[in-house]
């Protein structure tokens, strides 16, 4: 069972796509969201979602502060299942969230959002190619405030993201299990890009 870990929506259980996706554990959710807390990276912030799956890592930002999420899902079954979670989330936190489901390709989606985002979570699917995810990288890129933090989680047999040709740079990483996290930021002389 996928769940809201902590905040105004904790232990709001969350559905999860029939086939195609791999749910963030609560484990590592709760490790994540610790270090995000922080890091002061949580509170007001922008968040987007790509490769949203269930959504549980918007909706958790979301639960712990985040100002907004951007849940970005290409595949129609896993975005009905996103939109169903973001309305649970809304209804136990008891206001209007700033969620949006967005049931896109996360290239396309890129292509005509606003930012700035100021916490970006790329979870695609293991098979996707690096070239790909060093393309989303570089279209995020602009659309990242100052001080934004990307989270990426990959299989720990994937190589590192390309921080550098998407003018980011690498903050740490983490493997837990066969899950690795990397974080990333933009690089200070790549502001004005």
């Amino acid at each position: 069972m996928t769940r809201i870990i902590a905040g105004r929506a904790g232990g709001t259980t969350l559905d999860v796509p029939g086939s195609g996706t791999r749910p963030t554990s609560d484990r590592v959710r709760e490790s994540l969201f610790g270090a995000l807390e922080s890091a002061d990276a949580l509170i007001g912030a922008r968040v987007v979602d790509l490769y949203a799956g269930s959504g549980a890592l918007g909706l958790e930002a979301v639960s712990r502060g985040a100002a907004s999420a951007d849940l970005v899902e290409r595949a129609g079954p896993a975005a009905t299942v996103v939109q169903r979670n973001a309305a649970r989330v809304t209804k136990a936190m008891g206001r209007d969230a700033a969620i949006r489901v967005h049931r896109l390709a996360v290239s396309a989606y890129l292509a005509r959002a606003a930012g700035p985002f100021d916490l970006a979570f790329l979870d695609p699917p293991y098979d996707l190619g690096e070239a790909e995810l060093a393309s989303a990288l570089d279209a995020l890129r602009p659309l990242l405030s100052e001080h934004a933090v990307v989270v990426v989680e990959r299989a720990r047999r994937s190589p590192a993201p390309d921080w550098h040709s998407a003018g980011l740079e690498a903050l740490r990483d983490r493997a837990y299990g066969e899950t690795t996290m990397w974080w990333g930021q933009p690089r200070a002389e790549s502001q004005s890009r």
